[in-house]
């Protein structure tokens, strides 16, 4: 285990309450369980919640609305781009507190989970506290995205996902901040549509933070319900991973390497493997019917992956796993591959 920074100077009231920040957008489904989670918490001083509302086309605010009257805790702000950083930096101007915990409207925190991660973050001295996504699906595809998500195969192994030993991080999912540490660096980058967490714990560190992981801290997510959301949302981490490579290039070290590059270089084999044994097919070159070596053999390494890593699934589940993480893995890579040279959106100040 690496060793502990200092802890910081704090009295022992510190901090005097606890804003959760949470961006919504499109969240009918998650959002009272979410909410009602945090309003549950063991956390004995003061705590808010501030949801920032993107422009739904669900119930969502009808939700948040309902929410808000029957308890005064929770606060709502407009984020009319509903962009994620936009609408995570306007709940952070309306937050009252010093300690800032950043939630998704579809992840449900344990009961402990601020009081856990408030007493991390007095002990470290960190800028950032934060743990486990620990992926639980509701229906049978849903459960296999969720082993996909928390093995290696499928995300490779950030501790975020796979769990490991306590110590500093890169990156952790969600957080519980300083809220002197997010004014320090700017709030988050609105430019970054995806990966804003990733890039926002990048300048925390560069600028002598301390991002720090506990595995204590584990958090509900719910994935994906469908083969095409999954496919949409890995596609978009692939573009925005490789905006965070350009902007920042300083931060791709050997290990995160293998992770970035073994999406697209699966993405680019296969097709290649592919067109080579079909043209072998169509009466070319007898020597490229070994290109369907490179299909075959992806195949064999999701099928056998999912067998492997599926073990205790529902039958229907376990089907679905090998499926999935073709799904991912195709969609990442090519996200990767496709991303323009400038990712940032109309109308954002660069």
């Amino acid at each position: 285990m690496s060793e502990q920074p200092a802890p910081a100077a704090a009295t022992p009231s510190w901090p005097d309450g606890v804003s959760v920040v949470m961006p919504v957008l499109n969240e009918e489904r998650h959002l009272s369980e979410a909410v009602t989670g945090i309003l549950g918490q063991d956390w004995a001083g003061p705590l808010e919640i501030v949801l920032a509302l993107g422009p739904s086309t669900d119930r969502t605010d009808e939700v948040a609305r309902r929410l808000h009257a029957l308890d005064e805790r929770v606060v709502l702000v407009p984020n009319p781009s509903g962009r994620t950083p936009s609408g995570l930096n306007a709940a952070i101007r309306a937050s009252r507190y010093e300690v800032v915990v950043r939630v998704d409207g579809h992840a449900l925190l344990p009961r402990d989970y601020v009081t856990t991660a408030v007493g991390t973050l007095r002990r470290t001295g960190a800028d950032n506290v934060g743990g486990v996504m620990a992926a639980e699906g509701q229906t049978d595809y849903e459960r296999a995205v969720a082993r996909a998500m928390t093995t290696s195969l499928g995300v490779g192994a950030a501790p975020f996902h796979v769990g490991g030993g306590e110590g500093p991080a890169e990156t952790v999912y969600l957080g519980c901040f300083r809220k002197a540490a997010l004014e320090r660096v700017g709030g988050y980058d609105e430019t970054f549509l995806r990966a804003q967490d990733w890039e926002m714990n990048h300048r925390l560190r560069a600028t002598g933070g301390t991002v720090w992981f506990d595995p204590r801290l584990v958090v509900t997510y719910r994935p994906r319900p469908s083969a095409s959301a999954l496919a949409s949302q890995y596609f978009h981490y692939g573009r925005w991973r490789r905006e965070v490579m350009r902007r920042h290039p300083e931060t791709v070290s050997r290990a995160s390497a293998l992770r970035y590059f073994a999406p697209p270089a699966a993405v680019v084999g296969v097709a290649a493997g592919t067109a080579a044994g079909v043209v072998a097919s169509l009466g070319g070159p007898r020597t490229l019917r070994w290109g369907w070596l490179a299909p075959a053999g992806y195949a064999a390494l999701v099928g056998l992956g999912g067998a492997w890593f599926g073990r205790g699934l529902p039958p229907a589940a376990h089907v679905e796993l090998p499926a999935v993480y073709a799904t991912m893995h195709a969609a990442w890579g090519l996200g990767f591959l496709s991303s323009p040279p400038d990712l940032r959106p109309p109308h954002v100040e660069h």
